[in-house]
Parts: structure tokens; sequence; C-alpha cells
């Protein structure tokens, strides 16, 4: 034993040293790189754009609805007021996102896909977005006072107000919160009429804020049934609405719009078309046909998210050209 005890602590000796030879060195794990002044402004001037949802900036195209219907689209000061309009509404809505995802932070942290919203997720801190959400919210109505008329302020300031008090606790009111989100719709189709000065017909505003209720209702009765069974995983309202009820609502929305559009194209005003075509009744059938596609989506649960149900549905796509092409054939008298 005292012979090979030498041996083997030689022989332990070598093999640890050709060990060592053959293994690589370890290398320390990459320290995280730190992020320069320039990095963190361009992730936080990302951030907060995600966070104005530029996704929903499709629904201020409604701004144009009413100078549409009046035929007074086509011109420079028109569209000049409108995209100014357009501008400041989306800065409105901006302000909106920014402080109520500053206000429901901690709750977005425990939802999951809310969680990955940048002021959740840290990349916008709570602060700023409360800061920059406030400044926007002051300072488009004023810019809107200076650069087209004080209707149009008081239409954004109202707007403003109405989903801030929506945010804070008219979103937890059964029914109150359809009808708020219902105005924000029909607030968007009435600013363009007011920066132009044009008279807002009572049929214009019953399509409008019908055709709105419609496509509310629906988005909500759509999250109503995929939430089914799944208490928690979106808008706590929900859980208080019956799908009965909301289906109810988007069906009676729907039927009202599609009154108030018959109803609206088929006033002449006391003046006869003189055009090849009665191409303002023809519309209806448009319209109709419109009503009743997008109600397909919302029969089967799937209208969640109406700008994706109107971009990506080649029918409804269709259809909706074919729609504008009537209308504005009426408009041009031709």
């Amino acid at each position: 034993m005292t012979e090979t005890a030498p041996f083997t602590s030689a022989a332990r000796t070598r093999q640890a040293a050709l060990h060592e030879q053959r293994t690589p060195p370890r290398q320390s794990a990459p320290q995280p790189r730190k992020r320069g002044p320039r990095a963190l402004l361009k992730g936080l001037l990302k951030g907060l754009l995600r966070t104005a949802r530029p996704k929903q900036w499709v629904k201020n195209f409604l701004v144009v609805a009413a100078p549409a219907a009046a035929g007074r689209l086509f011109s420079t000061h028109a569209l000049t007021q409108l995209a100014l309009v357009f501008a400041l509404f989306t800065a409105c809505a901006a302000a909106v996102y920014l402080i109520n995802d500053a206000r429901d932070a901690e709750a977005d942290r425990a939802h999951p896909t809310k969680r990955h919203r940048p002021v959740a997720a840290g990349q916008v801190p709570v602060p700023v977005a409360y800061a920059v959400g406030g400044a926007l919210a002051v300072l488009a109505p004023a810019a809107a006072a200076w650069l087209t008329s004080p209707a149009v302020a008081a239409l954004l300031a109202s707007y403003i107000g109405m989903q801030l008090a929506y945010c804070v606790s008219l979103k937890h009111v059964l029914v109150v919160d359809l009808a708020v989100v219902t105005t924000g719709f029909l607030m968007r189709a009435m600013v363009g009429g007011l920066a132009l000065g044009i008279p807002l017909s009572r049929w214009f505003l019953i399509t409008t804020g019908f055709g709105a209720l419609f496509m509310v209702s629906a988005k909500r009765y759509s999250e109503a049934v995929q939430m089914a069974g799944k208490a928690g995983a979106t808008r706590a309202l929900l859980t208080e609405y019956t799908t009965g009820y909301l289906r109810f609502v988007w069906q009676l929305a729907a039927g009202v719009a599609v009154l108030g559009y018959c109803l609206w194209a088929m006033e002449e005003g006391g003046v006869p078309h003189t055009g090849v075509l009665p191409w303002r009744q023809l519309s209806m059938v448009a319209f109709i046909l419109a009503i009743l596609r997008y109600a397909v989506f919302a029969d089967r649960g799937t209208a969640g998210e109406p700008e994706d149900v109107v971009l990506r549905d080649r029918a409804l796509a269709l259809i909706g050209v074919v729609w504008l092409a009537m209308y504005g054939l009426a408009v041009a008298n031709w």
C-alpha cells in the first residue's frame, strides 16, 4: 500500500494536468451592455408611440364623414382643415391612452396580454406617461382653438374629459360604458363638419351614432363570447353583461342604423336628382349588405377588433368600395 500510493497520486496529478490542457478555459458570462442616452431615448419614443395605439388611428378617419356626405371634401381649405383636425383628434386619443395605461399599470402587469404594454413593461415610466398625456390633453384643444374654431376646441376638450371620466369610473357602469364609447365615435364624425361649418343632418347623426353602437356592442358581445368560462381574462364589466343582452343591443343598433340611413338616403331636400341613376337611393343596398356582412362576424363572436374586421375581410372591403362609389356619384350628381 505504501509503494502504490505515491504512484496513484502522481497518476492523478498527470490526469488532472491533461484534463486542464484539453478543456478550454471557461469564459465568464458576458455582462449586459449598458444602453446609452440615445438608445434609451429611442426606446422611450418607441414606447410612447406604441402606447398611442397607431393601429387605432384608423378610427379618426371618421372626421371626413360629414364633409364627404356634404360634397365639401375636395378643396385645399377643406383638406388642410381635415388633416389638422385628424392630427388633433389623434393627439387627444393618444393623451387618453397614455393616462389610462399609466393609471392601470399595476393591474396591467398581472394581465397575460396587457403586461406587454410599454408602460406596464417599464419601457415608458409611469410619470413620463402621465406628463406626456397631460401635455397632449392641454395642447390639443388649445391648438384647435387657435388653428380651427372654438367649436372644435370645445368638442375636443369634451372628448378628453369624457374619456378620462370613462377611464376613472364610467367604464365600470353598465350601459353607460357603451354610450361613452359610442359618443367618442360620434364626436369623430361631427368634428369634421364643425371645422368646416357644415350643418349636420339629423339622419347623419342617427346613422353614425347607431352604427357606432352596433360596432361597439358587437365588440363587447364578441369579448363576452370568447371569455366564457375565463372570468377575469378581460374587462371585468363583461361579467355583468349577458351575451343575450349584448346580442339584443347590437341587433337593435343595426336596425336603427339601417332605418336612419334609408330615411337619409330617401330625403331629397326638395331637389330631385338629375343624375343618370338615383345613386343615393341605390347606396342603401350596399349599406345594408355591409351591415349584414359585419353581423356575420358579430354573430360568430369574432368582431372583437372592428378595425381588423373592416380591413381584413375582402368581401366587406369590396362592399365598402361599392358604397363609397355610389355615394360619391350621388354627391357629384353624376
